[in-house]
């Protein structure tokens, strides 16, 4: 065969291939097209169904025949100026005045009050076309749920007439059983797989419809994910939810949720009105309870008054008392058991066949006996409460009584058993509790006849199960820990043999490998010299073992703690007090007198990082310093040597205060570990008497003159070591004879409840007011300091003589 003959078999592929394509195409098209038909269909049909009550409520009201009265309606229609699907929604809800016309007439209000409309009733006036529009998107959607085969449809209509127009993607409606769990019956906007994981909800599951049928009340969620309630479709659908309970009969028979595919803020009650009135279409749906009583010979009623007769309480029977539009009003005592006993003495059978707020009218209070029994029936969540108080008239006195009390529904109808609690019973919960909650288990041993008596505690104390066997005493060597062998050993021999009470703390092992840490006691029952019984309880120690061996260790830690930061206090005071002595003597240099006083923190522990500094210089300047170091203890006391050590070898080269501050923060930034610091740099030149000082971050100094103090200005500069490079300004003033000069730090001075100014206006009165020595005038302004900050104190006054 050649090899360039071609290939016909390829060629010919390829039409085969375009015209298969453009098949599947006109198939694709074909099917959606049938599809549409097939909604607009279902449309028409809800439709229709809507136009056809309204014929009916017009055949009433005019008496006329239904040709008669689909001419009435087209020619309502057409007056109003209306569809004959929107004038058939009005013709409906003026006929029933419902839910669903209370919902869609409080959208938005009539234009006017006259209203306009023509024919029988004014049929298509008074509302607007929002409210129209609801009404036939309610109608519609009623119609069709009305019409559908199960629930399923009726959630499809739902989403489709009423809910798509407020946003909402997707709709779900679940029953409630009798034990408060949840069946998802019907859904449309979820996948089906997604539907089918959420099938049944267990009791006890916190979903949005979990609360609106706990609560019996409309739920509204602005966020699915902020609320942290999981729910069907929660993975796709993170937005708004909204669950009503859908009630009928005054029980909740189901729940209505409705999802938004967004986030939504809460809406109002008109919108709420709408999905309320959706939710009593959906109870009808699920259970079609019929008006008036309930029938009391129902086989739930019957199964339920069997159980009555065996229970070892008094219980009741009772069965829900509705109105004639199905309300629920009151419940019928259907049945009394034998053991039952009227809180206000009647026999029995005067009380069967009551009323229950009939036979006990104190119990319609909120949290009372009514409140209960109703909320049981309404949600199918069963009541237990171990103290609850039952109030009775007893000749027109009221009388309480504490009970125990229990109440379940079963189908339609609620048992309520109660134990009413006498003394022998409320000691026996008491003793019942305590043992509980001090983990104690009690036993008794019979040794002649070998029975053995445990309470439930130490059955969970063994990790055994009440139906088990108990452990005899003589056994419990074989629960201890091997290195507590010889302390059982010892116990059983006392209690046993020497039959004198003994009491021991051990390890306790037990099957399961868990380990406790248990203490025994027990004592022997003796008639004579005979061993009747052995008595004693078990108590769990293991929290209080731990928490000692914690206690312990944490008294171990805190000890050495302690011990650490004591020697570090020592250390920093110790270096304080050798650099920085509390007083020195006096120094006179070149006609000018220095002297220092220094006041270390209340606390030691507080041993703070002020320092001082008055020396001549080889210039035969006087180089005068006071400084603030951030932090206290080994930090700060060896930040202040370096600062201060640094500052007097700085002050050898010559330059001026402001360069000096400038180097020494470079110092401060850079050579330390993160100092912080202020201060105050003065140099005095005996020959000018002149005094240039600068400044970081510091309180300025104090110059006393002719017995006024004033603050000398402040010349710009920021603390040392807040940033790497600063500069700094200068100040100088000319000293007079008899002028005191006064530098400090601000423990001198500073109040917690006083700003820097108020406490700085303190010292220049302290300091203009007292006319004595400077070595006095220093112990004045100590002394009298109203400083309040447990800090550091130092003050260098100078006087020119």
């Amino acid at each position: 065969m050649s090899t360039d003959a071609p290939d016909h078999r390829a060629t010919a592929a390829q039409p085969r291939t375009a015209v298969a394509g453009a098949g599947l195409t006109r198939l694709a098209a074909t099917v959606e097209r049938l599809s549409r038909e097939v909604r607009e269909a279902h449309a028409v049909a809800d439709g229709r169904a809507l136009i056809e009550m309204a014929k009916g409520v017009l055949v009433e009201r005019l008496g006329c025949g239904p040709a008669e009265a689909a001419r009435q309606l087209a020619l309502l229609a057409d007056q109003a100026g209306l569809g004959q699907l929107e004038l058939a929604a009005d013709v409906v809800d003026q006929a029933s005045r419902d839910r669903f016309t209370e919902a869609a007439g409080e959208l938005l209000a009539p234009p006017s009050a006259t209203g306009g409309g023509s024919g029988p009733g004014g049929f298509g006036a008074g509302r607007s076309a929002a409210g129209r529009s609801a009404a036939v998107r309610l109608r519609t959607a009623e119609s069709g749920a009305l019409a559908a085969g199960d629930t399923q449809a009726v959630a499809e209509s739902l989403l489709e007439h009423a809910l798509a127009p407020l946003g909402a993607t997707a709709v779900a409606i679940w029953s409630a059983a009798m034990d408060a769990s949840l069946t998802l019956r019907g859904s449309a906007g979820f996948a089906t797989e997604e539907a089918r994981r959420w099938r049944y909800v267990p009791p006890g599951i916190a979903t949005p419809a979990r609360r609106a049928l706990a609560e019996r009340t409309t739920v509204w969620i602005p966020g699915l994910t902020e609320s942290g309630l999981p729910s069907v479709g929660h993975h796709d659908l993170h937005g708004a939810r909204v669950a009503a309970p859908a009630e009928s009969g005054g029980r909740v028979v189901g729940v209505l949720e409705i999802c938004w595919p967004e986030p939504q803020p809460p809406q109002p009650p008109r919108i709420l009105r709408q999905v309320e009135a959706l939710a009593e279409l959906c109870a009808h749906t699920l259970d079609a309870t019929a008006a008036g009583e309930p029938d009391a010979d129902s086989p739930v009623a019957d199964e339920l008054v069997d159980l009555a007769e065996v229970l070892l309480d008094p219980a009741l029977v009772l069965r829900p008392h509705l109105s004639p539009t199905g309300a629920l009003l009151d419940f019928r005592i259907h049945h009394v058991n034998n053991r039952f006993v009227d809180l206000a003495g009647r026999p029995r059978s005067s009380v069967t066949g009551m009323l229950l707020l009939e036979a006990y009218p104190l119990a319609a209070g909120e949290g009372d006996l009514f409140d209960k029994v109703e909320h049981v029936h309404a949600t199918g969540e069963p009541f237990r409460s171990d103290r609850m108080a039952l109030t009775a008239l007893v000749e027109q006195v009221p009388l309480v009584l504490t009970a125990g009390v229990g109440i379940s529904r079963h189908g339609d109808s609620v048992l309520v058993v109660w134990r009413v609690e006498d003394e022998t019973t409320r000691l026996a919960n008491l003793l019942h509790h305590a043992q509980r909650l001090g983990r104690i288990g009690g036993f008794e041993e019979d040794v002649a006849g070998g029975r053995i008596t445990w309470n439930r505690q130490l059955f969970a104390l063994y990790g055994l199960d009440p139906v088990e066997d108990p452990v005899p005493l003589s056994a419990l060597a074989g629960y201890c820990h091997p290195d507590d062998t010889a302390t059982i050993t010892r116990f059983l021999r006392t209690v046993l043999h020497h039959r004198r009470p003994d009491s021991t703390s051990f390890r306790f092992q037990r099957q399961d490998g868990i380990v406790r840490h248990i203490r025994v006691v027990a004592e022997p029952v003796l008639a004579g010299d005979r061993l009747l019984a052995v008595r004693g309880a078990y108590q769990d120690v293991s929290a209080q073992h731990w928490t000692e061996v914690a206690l312990s260790a944490t008294r171990d830690q805190l000890a050495h703690t302690e011990q650490q930061a004591a020697e570090q206090s020592r250390l920093a005071l110790q270096l304080q007090r050798a650099i920085m002595p509390l007083t020195q003597p006096s120094i006179e240099a070149f006609g000018l007198q220095i002297a220092v006083r220094y006041r270390p923190a209340e606390q030691e522990h507080l041993v703070g990082g002020d320092w001082y500094d008055a020396v001549v210089l080889p210039s035969k300047q006087i180089l005068l310093s006071v400084g603030d170091i951030t932090g206290h203890g080994i930090k700060g006391a060896t930040g202040m040597v370096v600062l201060r050590n640094a500052l007097r070898g700085l002050a050898a080269t010559g330059a001026g205060p402001g360069q000096l501050l400038c180097w020494l923060n470079l110092v401060a930034h850079h050579l330390t570990d993160n100092i912080l610091a202020t201060a105050v740099c003065a140099l005095y030149d005996p020959h000018t008497r002149v005094l240039r000082w600068a400044r970081a971050g510091h309180p300025p100094p104090v110059l006393v003159r002719e017995g006024r103090a004033d603050a000398l200005p402040n010349p710009r500069g920021v603390m040392l070591g807040a940033i790497s490079e600063a500069d700094y300004d200068e100040a100088e003033v000319v000293l007079d004879l008899d002028d005191t000069l006064l530098l400090y730090t601000d423990g001198l001075i500073e109040r917690r409840d006083a700003d820097l100014d108020e406490c700085l206006d303190w010292l220049l009165t302290a300091a203009s007011g007292y006319e004595g020595s400077l070595e006095r005038r220093l112990d004045h302004l100590l002394d009298r300091s109203p400083a309040d900050t447990d800090d550091d104190t130092c003050i260098v006054g100078v006087k020119l003589a």
